[in-house]
């Protein structure tokens, strides 16, 4: 579905167990790393429940998921609502996300299926090839992630260090449930049972990366809710300008055990 919309804000809340630390890397569910350990980007994916082209991307999303070697987020956008069902995992701030990116891109509009890779570039989320051929080849022309970031779990403190490399960015949080199925009742996809990965729940800026080593410390206690259903990403981000995102040049991955606990 392609159209434009408004947007506005929401709030923070997770989960957190230590699922293991996870450098550049995604975890799977016994958390192991998956794939070859290497994370090759980021797939930030706009979708909505309200959205009938939506599913299939929602779909390729849990394969990049399980495929681990990139960090996947889906943030559900908040513009389809009028159309009679009110996506229950939306929020107002992950639609400003996309228009953020929209004027990075130099469009005027926004649209679902959306994916936004490494924050260069944009995809229809339901294309699987080519949202991997665009990462390969971003990966290929030094427009990858370039930046290493670690992030753990240790105690009551969720530790984030950051390499070095050239630049400057902002650290950025993105708190997710790591999977909520959702049983919708009207507009588009009426009747249909549809299981979300990675839903986005509140995205935090925690400070600034200037090109050399830094360590960043978050409370645990910011991340206890969910019962292991929790998961946060760490996205070193270049900003374009104060109000529009660019390039990601490093992220990591922090997954909540089920039997996980501070």
């Amino acid at each position: 579905m392609i159209f434009a919309c408004k947007p506005t804000i929401r709030r923070l809340a997770l989960t957190v167990g230590l699922f293991g630390a996870i450098s550049g890397t995604a975890a799977a569910e016994d958390g192991k790393p998956m794939g070859d350990g290497a994370i090759k980007g980021v797939v930030e994916l706009f979708t909505s429940q309200g959205c009938s082209s939506c599913p299939p991307a929602d779909a390729a999303l849990k394969k990049l998921v399980d495929e681990g070697g990139v960090v996947a987020l889906a943030y559900h956008v908040d513009y389809w609502n009028y159309l009679g069902w009110a996506d229950t995992l939306a929020s107002k701030q992950n639609t400003e996300r996309q228009y953020a990116y929209a004027r990075m891109l130099g469009r005027y509009g926004v649209y679902t299926p959306q994916a936004i890779l490494n924050g260069r570039d944009h995809t229809n989320g339901s294309d699987l090839p080519a949202i991997k051929n665009r990462l390969a080849l971003m990966e290929a022309k030094g427009k990858g992630l370039s930046v290493p970031v670690d992030a753990s779990i240790g105690g009551d403190e969720i530790s984030i260090k950051v390499g070095a490399g050239t630049g400057r960015a902002n650290v950025v949080v993105v708190y997710f449930d790591r999977a909520r199925v959702v049983n919708v009742e009207k507009g588009e996809n009426s009747g249909k049972k549809i299981a979300y990965w990675h839903a986005v729940r509140d995205i935090q800026t925690i400070g600034m990366w200037d090109g050399k080593p830094a360590e960043f410390t978050l409370p645990a206690s910011v991340l206890i809710e969910g019962q292991g259903n929790s998961g946060c990403a760490v996205l070193l981000q270049s900003m374009k300008d104060k109000e529009t995102p660019g390039a990601i040049i490093g992220a990591a991955t922090v997954l909540a055990g089920p039997q996980g606990k501070l």
